[in-house]
């Protein structure tokens, strides 16, 4: 039995979809292989194998990076919602403010909504980044995240891969600002609008800069809230492998 469970378990590569030949579930072909594991997790009538919590960790990620991505990386993703439009960033910003109350900050709207443009066209590249970053989760690491607080597993990748989140990010988010025309906008109105060339900055590599910052923002902020959902609403539990371990903590 053990052989035939083992065989079942090297065709199933991908634990987050996967289910073998015979119908088993993912994690129940990994309990059978492991057997009981002490993990601390109390609530179900049948101990959880390490390995299950480790893909169900994994999987939550990944349905909640697939949910964000469809949520905020469509035209006005970032725009419609006040929790995370990006507003300009320093001395742009500023003057937008300045030029609003005399009806004069047209080409600075523009040149933000181009913005929040680029962040949305970015969204699935940075779903596909934050995928790949699930990778860093070790089986230790979700034992202990399982039973964290509601967004420790997002609050965990945050903060392990966030730095080189934004190096990969950011070659997106130009490509989206060049694409959105907002690099073009942010030219017309440095040109146009006196008071932005009083001071000699960098408005090109400030834009940029929190375009990637804050659209990382948006897009952990969205996950965050989805595992949360997945802890705790059984309707969210969308697999059984996350109704199997979620449920039971």
């Amino acid at each position: 039995m053990r052989s035939a469970t083992l065989a079942a378990l090297v065709i199933c590569l991908v634990p987050a979809s996967c289910e073998t030949g015979s119908g088993q579930e993912f994690g129940t072909v990994l309990g059978e292989i492991l057997g009981p594991a002490t993990t601390g997790v109390t609530g179900d009538s049948s101990a959880l194998s390490t390995l299950e919590i480790d893909a169900a960790l994994r999987q939550a990620l990944e349905i909640g990076a697939t949910r964000v991505s469809d949520q905020i990386g469509v035209t006005d993703g970032f725009w419609k919602d006040p929790q995370i439009q990006i507003p300009l960033p320093g001395r742009l910003g500023e003057v937008q403010e300045q030029l609003s109350g005399i009806g004069l900050s047209a080409p600075l709207d523009d040149l933000q909504l181009r913005m929040n443009r680029a962040a949305e066209q970015a969204v699935p590249a940075g779903k596909t980044i934050v995928i790949d970053a699930v990778k860093s989760i070790t089986i230790e690491d979700a034992i202990g995240l399982l039973n964290g607080g509601d967004t420790a597993a997002t609050d965990f990748l945050r903060a392990r891969t966030e730095t080189n989140l934004r190096g990969i990010f950011a070659p997106y988010v130009e490509d989206a600002l060049n694409t959105s025309g907002a690099y073009q906008a942010l030219d017309s109105a440095v040109s146009t609008v006196p008071l932005l060339a009083i001071a000699a900055t960098d408005y090109k590599s400030d834009l940029t800069n929190h375009a990637v910052e804050l659209g990382l923002d948006g897009l952990f902020n969205y996950l965050a809230l989805e595992e949360k959902k997945i802890r705790e609403d059984p309707v969210a539990r969308t697999t059984d492998l996350l109704r199997r371990v979620f449920g039971s903590v």
